[in-house]
């Protein structure tokens, strides 16, 4: 069964304005504009170092 993940995170006012800002330019809520961030950093990542492969708890 797959858990989404609560991140909390704390931004000022303008930089939380622009996300919102751009968020809504490219069509997406400002969660869904984090996750493309994100998604985006890792693929770029990955491109440059590989394919990070989650590891087993024991």
């Amino acid at each position: 069964m797959k858990k989404d993940k609560h991140l909390g995170i704390r931004i000022d006012d303008d930089l939380h304005y622009k996300l919102h800002y751009i968020a809504k330019y490219e069509g997406r809520s400002a969660n869904g504009q984090i996750l493309y961030l994100i998604r985006q950093c890792i693929a770029d990542f990955e491109e440059k170092h590989g394919k990070i492969e989650k590891e087993e708890k024991p």
